[in-house]
């Protein structure tokens, strides 16, 4: 389960650094570039450990997709991005996906 929570954190993380891009206005502003930087390295390092025991193939895909599902999130909250009835099923699916790489997947070890 601890590889599991590792994950989790990487994944958000990564929704972090990635929405952090949208605030460094291309590495112009120190403290938000600095933050998003943290948190890449944060993320990668609990990928990192969080595939000692998970599957590559899962650990990776589900790490994307927590970020890509936050990042899609946040932006339309934060930015306005388009709320579509099609992005939100397109959305639901990546969670849906998430969720099942989850519960198929035993943990090594």
């Amino acid at each position: 389960m601890r590889s599991w929570i590792l994950l989790l954190v990487a994944g958000l993380l990564e929704t972090g650094w990635a929405i952090g891009l949208k605030y460094t206005h291309g590495f112009t502003r120190p403290l938000a570039s600095v933050l998003t930087g943290l948190a890449i390295v944060g993320s990668m390092i609990l990928l990192g450990l969080a595939t000692k025991e998970l599957p590559i193939g899962t650990a990776y895909p589900v790490w994307v997709g927590i970020g890509a599902f936050g990042a899609a999130v946040l932006g339309m909250a934060l930015f306005k991005e388009p709320v579509t009835p099609a992005r939100v099923f397109f959305i639901a699916l990546l969670l849906v996906a998430i969720i099942g790489l989850k519960v198929t997947t035993p943990v090594a070890g």
